[in-house]
């Protein structure tokens, strides 16, 4: 068996689509799961819609999500040029190849004469009118042309595009790795054009040749370019290439979080979320759209949950590294369905691997909020409060959102815990746990809540009816992590001076 080789082949016409790195990402398992190569080709022959800087956030955007090319335009390798618009000679050969073997023809008509082709048909009752098997033999191509007129109007410099000869009434079977077999009666296939008038080939015969060229053994994709897939296995066949023809599979579509059709850029700004890996801004427009990565997404939680909308391990597991995924990873678990897209899935997603990291990974990020903060902290300390949040934190931006009180005092308090749980005695009391406290020589969590409950016992409060209140006087919250761990952290003198300053100030106040 030859190497397996698949291509991630996309447009820079903007930045890319979650839907576009989820593509990417399946290509990426499948192949480095049977060590083959993964090539990025970039098909820019549309130049009417190149947009700048877009290939460049393409390749920055994949690179966040690690998900790394043996070959393309950044890399190398032995099968480039790896943009289309470097590759314009060697499309020719191939038009010209068609039109010898009759299946493929000139067209010379203008927009004016399509329109009217167009008008004709819905005239009699033609509902979607196209340049087919029957529409053709009006037209003015060299199917209906005499050969004298063809070649006056070749060498006049008339302008032409060439077009793929349908053939009549045959089925074309595609063999796809998701749906299964496809077959698609050739007379619901139009003439599709393969060379433009400006010299450049369409994204069908580019792709088709590319792939051959470039020995592309499986074709991964969207699955909105099925309908495309019946014309490149006629391509394949029509250049004698039947044999090396790549093995499809089309990719479900990722749906609004409704399921009621394809996730959009639209629909990211109505909700509430982005679309995109990174930030883009349009260097038309000036318009700017967010991405997960600035948003507070971990790469690993971004790819976690692309891999899970569409695939499934088939047990219950949910949470993968990118190497638990290459090695699980099959298309024969690939749906055929749409996947619904669930901004709050991802959030926790983001959530558990925060979890499962070690705090010394966020250690620099975390240290650069606290500059920002004008906060200065030995590492040590840093680090046992990170891993004291991480376990209920969302993004790395809420450790100093919710654990600020570990740096600063509080400069206040939370009044419904004060108003729900203060009363007549509770100065006293607290007064009972500061002096049980200051007494301690072993600050642990452990010894800190056998003190606190020896204290309760003697005299004679309840133990569960003042943590939250402690929690409050300490820390301004009336939640967080665990209450002993915390004051464990913040420290013995620390704590005790806190809960004097706070009693102080509730007393002036109450």
């Amino acid at each position: 068996m030859s190497k397996v080789r698949v291509r991630f082949a996309p447009s820079p016409t903007g930045p890319l689509h979650m839907g576009g790195v989820r593509t990417a990402l399946f290509n990426y398992l499948f192949v480095k799961k049977l060590k083959g190569d993964f090539i990025l080709r970039v098909e820019d022959t549309d130049q009417t819609r190149y947009v700048q800087g877009a290939e460049d956030y393409i390749i920055k955007a994949l690179e966040w999500c690690n998900i790394q090319f043996d070959e393309g335009p950044h890399v190398g390798g032995d099968f480039g040029p790896y943009r289309q618009s470097e590759r314009k000679a060697m499309y020719r050969q191939y038009a010209d190849q068609l039109i010898k073997s009759g299946h493929a023809y000139y067209a010379f008509d203008t927009p004016d004469d399509l329109n009217a082709m167009r008008e004709r048909m819905k005239a009699a009752g033609v509902a979607s009118p196209q340049y087919d098997h029957i529409s053709r033999e009006h037209m003015q191509n060299s199917l209906a042309l005499s050969e004298d007129e063809v070649v006056k109007r070749l060498n006049d410099g008339v302008p032409y595009v060439i077009r793929i000869k349908i053939p009549r009434n045959e089925e074309v079977k595609v063999n796809d790795q998701v749906r299964g077999w496809v077959v698609v009666n050739s007379n619901q296939l139009d003439d599709k054009v393969l060379f433009k008038s400006d010299g450049m080939p369409t994204y069908h015969l580019a792709n088709v040749v590319d792939d051959y060229l470039m020995k592309i053994t499986h074709v991964i994709r969207g699955e909105e370019w099925l309908p495309s897939a019946p014309l490149h296995v006629l391509l394949y066949k029509f250049l004698g290439w039947e044999n090396e023809m790549p093995e499809f599979a089309h990719l479900p579509l990722i749906l609004k979080p409704d399921g009621n059709g394809k996730l959009s850029k639209r629909d990211g700004d109505r909700l509430g979320f982005p679309v995109f890996p990174l930030n883009w801004t349009d260097p038309k427009t000036g318009e700017s759209s967010s991405g997960y990565k600035e948003r507070g997404f971990l790469a690993e939680a971004f790819v976690n949950l692309l891999a899970l909308l569409g695939w499934n391990p088939g047990n219950n597991e949910e949470l993968f590294s990118i190497e638990q995924l290459i090695e699980l990873f099959s298309i024969e678990r690939v749906g055929k369905a749409g996947a619904k897209f669930n901004y709050e899935k991802a959030l926790w997603f983001n959530q558990q691997h925060i979890r499962l990291k070690k705090p010394e990974e966020f250690l620099t990020s975390f240290k650069s909020i606290l500059g920002n903060n004008n906060i200065t902290s030995n590492d040590e300390f840093v680090l046992k409060v990170i891993a004291l949040l991480q376990e209920k934190t969302t993004f790395v931006s809420d450790f100093w959102e919710q654990g600020s009180y570990f740096f600063n005092k509080p400069k206040d308090y939370d009044q419904k815990v004060l108003r729900k749980k203060w009363k007549d005695t509770t100065p006293n009391d607290v007064e009972n746990v500061i002096n049980t406290w200051s007494e301690l020589e072993d600050w642990s969590a452990e010894k800190i809540e056998a003190a606190y409950k020896n204290c309760a016992e003697q005299n004679s409060f309840n133990p569960g009816g003042y943590m939250q209140l402690l929690r409050t006087l300490i820390t301004g919250k009336s939640a967080g992590p665990s209450l002993f761990e915390t004051f464990e952290v913040i420290g013995k003198e620390e704590v005790t001076n806190r809960l004097q300053i706070a009693l102080q100030s509730v007393e002036v106040n109450g």
